[in-house]
């Protein structure tokens, strides 16, 4: 089983999609399910509507999953497994207050050491923790050997007990935190394989150890996947980058088809450059992807997003831009030379629709041809209609031609009219009204 595993605490980014994309070509290799479980126990943070948003772009790329999970249903898992651990004196009662913790952080920065707790309340007598009325969170015992794992891209890991310390499981209103919280899940789950970002490296350790404390033997594989990296800056992407939001990304008229195949080129060996999550399944291999981070390169997306435009059906094309036309698909795709993006396309195609009262300096040359237009019968062909306006009006050159692209297109320059006119020349009702 895995899983995909994110927290409804903000717009879907692309590291966030790049893990989920992972994880379901993955699971498909090695025909195991893969769930989806929102982390929603840090309610103070959670959005709302944003886990909904989560499934909406899962489906739009998609991904398909067996089941979906919302951290906060297992609460009582978490506390019972929680006073298992305090019964065994594996975790204690931790009555530090956020003062007395923030002291003991400035001293530890004052000596140049990393924070860690001071074991003050670990030894404590039962008799003790129950005559204090004061609130409490509760501890897990930190390791008493090393913790070790193996990431299946970044090699062995070997973190002391400092290092893991004794961390807080459950908070003061007894919610779960994350560590300990993920820790549960993946146990009560069966998750047999991670995939996640490489910023969780650090909290493997601590979920294995909750894992160990709690007599679970299976061991889990890892797959800490590098940082993605602006390829323009060269500094990580952030949410001040607008490309690291999924949801701009379509907004801007990039296809889903587009963004997975660049996510998972990126820092990757793949056999082609042009592909479809389906055909990838059948080559990627996760240990090929690169140790290093990835660089996020728009100009590079809008490259592929260009081909994937191009090999898509002219009919999906032509709803994706409003219409149920395949000519106005084939319209599209003419575009392809000035546009990378359907909104761009759009964009192209939008003025040919658009009212027109006039055309500068040709103003004359625009009502005698626009008032033709609107008379002339249906023409096939581009050239028997542009033959027709000349002998009607007595226009040609410039005085032709400026005038009547405009009032075909909306704009002075373009697509050859030739080209344009076999696919708006069922609109020309509407157009030259």
């Amino acid at each position: 089983m895995l899983r995909f595993a994110p927290s409804p605490t903000g717009d879907m980014h692309i590291g966030n999609l790049r893990v989920a994309i992972f994880n379901y070509i993955v699971s498909k290799q090695l025909k195991e399910d893969l769930i989806i479980r929102i982390e929603d126990t840090d309610t103070e943070r959670n959005i709302e509507g944003k886990d909904k948003e989560i499934l909406e772009i899962l489906n739009l790329f998609s991904i398909e999953y067996k089941s979906l999970f919302y951290q906060s249903a297992n609460l009582k898992y978490h506390q019972k497994m929680a006073l298992q651990l305090m019964t065994q004196k594996k975790a204690f009662a931790c009555f530090c207050s956020d003062d007395k913790l923030d002291e003991l952080r400035e001293e530890a920065k004052k000596e140049g050491k990393p924070f860690r707790y001071d074991g003050f309340c670990e030894n404590l007598s039962d008799e003790t923790v129950l005559n204090t009325n004061a609130p409490f969170t509760v501890r897990i015992k930190k390791p008493e050997q090393n913790i070790k794992f193996t990431d299946l891209l970044k090699g062995d890991f070997d973190y002391a007990p400092f290092d893991v310390d004794s961390f807080i499981i459950l908070r003061q209103d007894k919610t779960p935190t994350y560590n300990y919280a993920c820790a549960v899940d993946d146990m009560l789950m069966d998750i047999s394989v991670v995939i996640r970002g490489e910023d969780h490296v650090s909290n493997t350790p601590k979920q294995i150890h909750v894992r160990n404390s709690l007599g679970y033997e299976k061991e889990i594989k890892y797959v800490h996947l590098p940082i993605i990296l602006n390829a323009q800056t060269g500094k990580k992407m952030s949410k001040r980058d607008d490309a690291s939001s999924v949801k701009w990304l379509i907004e801007q008229g990039f296809l889903p088809s587009a963004i997975a195949n660049y996510l998972v080129l990126m820092g990757n060996k793949t056999p082609t450059e042009i592909f479809t999550l389906e055909e990838a399944i059948e080559w990627f291999k996760i240990e090929n992807v690169s140790k290093s981070a990835a660089k996020f390169d728009i100009d590079k997306l809008r490259f592929i997003n260009r081909k994937h435009i191009e090999m898509l059906d002219e009919m999906r094309l032509s709803k994706i831009l409003g219409f149920a036309d395949a000519d106005i698909g084939k319209l599209g795709k003419i575009f392809l030379e000035e546009a990378s993006t359907t909104k761009e396309i759009k964009e192209k195609i939008e003025p040919i629709f658009a009212p027109k009262t006039s055309c500068e300096g040709f103003e004359e040359e625009f009502s005698k041809l626009k008032e033709c237009l609107q008379k002339a019968p249906f023409f096939e062909d581009y050239e028997e209609l542009k033959k027709y306006v000349m002998e009607q009006t007595g226009l040609k050159g410039k005085n032709l031609f400026k005038p009547l692209r405009y009032i075909l297109t909306g704009v002075d320059n373009g697509p050859n009219i030739s080209d344009i006119y076999p696919l708006i020349k069922n609109y020309l009702g509407e157009i030259i009204k």
